[in-house]
């Protein structure tokens, strides 16, 4: 295993963060918003500037996408490792936040703005650790892609998906592939906890319509669009779905429950999340299955009964469990509502085992040999969810080391949202070690 040069490979990682923050990419999920091409041509500007060549790949207008190939000059290996983060970031409203969310300002430790934690703090490491070994000599032996993304808030569809489908040739060789969101601390019991995504809910987003018969609101009407809507809906937000644990979870709750003196079981799993604090939020959601619904619409008179009612489901249903979650959501939903699916996204799991596990542990532990590490199930999307499309073993690994008061679920898509400058330092030098053992 070659020598981690610390002080290279994280020199240039804060203002690498900064500079990507300022640039805004905010996705709409619409064709608003100002795209991703200004921060994908700083990049490719990055990676040319230490004679890494980059392809800019646009899918849409301003929608764009950065991929490079680096390392493997040796030729001793052929099985090549995707190392992949996006460029866009979910809106923020300015009046909200204690410090502008597109200023990239560093306060108190903390670097601030949208995106500093998804993901642009990943892009600014991994760029800084490429940088940092291109110049240095020190490209790895084995072969890397290098992807950098579009549209990842909103399903990957003209980012990943598109380059999936249409750049594949990219991708050729690649066997694993190494992106968000995992390799994050929690403290359980006074232990510190690394988290590696192992696994990923399935999506779901649906859009459920009723119709019926118009008339005046004063009229009685057994063939209400909105009442025969709002039921449906009110089923399935109240409906409790039950624990349902994959492997994926029993081997983290197993770590937790020998913390605590206990056994993990399906009737104390909810217990055993709640030992992990601020993260029990996101680690919560992936004991169930889920449906929130989240948009109503309806009419355009108050006295007027209308003749469509429209709502907007977000789903989400663990690996082996996607046959119970729509069965169970057909019943839910009844007769006369017609779904459509604006996002299906089937979920993944992954094996908790192998040479791309071991590296992920020891380069961690060789910054924290105190800490552990176990598996999670992460309950939003990735673009890991494309990429497994084409055969490859995905994980997410992109390494914090957090303050135990930080509630760090809280600041995905949340106000304020910033990262510890130390926690930035930290990962960069993790993933240096990291490229030298995988």
């Amino acid at each position: 295993m070659g020598e981690s040069t610390v002080p290279d490979v994280a020199a240039e990682v804060v203002d690498l963060c900064r500079e990507l923050i300022r640039i805004d990419t905010s996705n709409y999920g619409t064709d608003e918003g100002p795209g991703e091409r200004k921060a994908a041509e700083y990049v490719a500007g990055l990676l040319d500037e230490v004679g890494i060549a980059a392809e800019v790949i646009e899918t849409a207008p301003g929608r764009a996408n950065v991929i490079a190939r680096w390392g493997g000059e040796s030729g001793a290996r052929s099985d090549a490792l995707l190392l992949h983060g996006h460029l866009d970031v979910v809106p923020a409203a300015a009046e909200d936040w204690q410090v502008h969310p597109f200023s990239g300002e560093v306060q108190d430790g903390y670097v601030w703005g949208r995106g500093a934690v998804d993901m642009k703090d990943f892009d600014a490491m991994l760029l800084s650790v490429v940088r940092a070994r291109q110049r240095a000599g020190r490209a790895p032996e084995r072969p890397v892609v290098l992807c950098f993304t579009a549209d990842e808030e909103a399903g990957g569809h003209l980012g990943a998906e598109l380059l999936v489908r249409n750049h594949a040739d990219w991708f050729d060789g690649c066997t694993e592939a190494v992106g968000e969101v995992g390799g994050f601390s929690t403290t359980v019991r006074g232990r510190r906890l690394y988290l590696i995504e192992a696994a990923e809910k399935g999506m779901a987003w649906m859009r459920l319509t009723a119709r019926g018969r118009a008339g005046h609101g004063s009229m009685v009407n057994d063939d209400n669009a909105v009442t025969r809507l709002a039921s449906a809906v009110a089923r399935i937000g109240a409906h409790q779905w039950p624990v349902r644990l994959t492997p994926t979870m029993q081997t983290l709750l197993a770590a937790v429950a020998d913390l605590a003196g206990t056994e993990a079981t399906p009737e104390n799993a909810p217990a055993l999340v709640e030992e992990f604090g601020g993260a029990a939020r996101m680690l919560g959601a992936v004991l169930r299955n889920s449906t929130n619904p989240t948009m109503l619409e309806a009419g355009y008179k108050v006295n007027v009964i209308p003749t469509e009612a429209s709502a907007h489901v977000d789903g989400r249903f663990l690996p082996g469990f996607e046959d119970e979650f729509f069965a169970t959501l057909a019943e839910l939903t009844g007769e006369g509502i017609e779904i459509d699916y604006l996002s299906h996204q089937p979920p993944w799991e992954m094996p908790y085992e192998g040479p791309i596990i071991e590296a992920m542990s020891r380069s961690l532990l060789a910054e924290d040999p105190e800490a552990l590490v176990a598996p999670f199930l992460m309950s939003g999307g990735t673009d890991a969810k494309h990429f497994t499309k084409l055969g490859m073993r995905s994980y997410g690994f992109a390494p914090l080391r957090l303050p135990d008061d930080l509630d760090f679920t809280a600041l995905f898509h949340g106000v304020d949202e910033r990262v510890p400058v130390d926690a930035l330092e930290f990962g960069t030098r993790v993933m240096d070690r990291f490229l030298d053992e995988v």
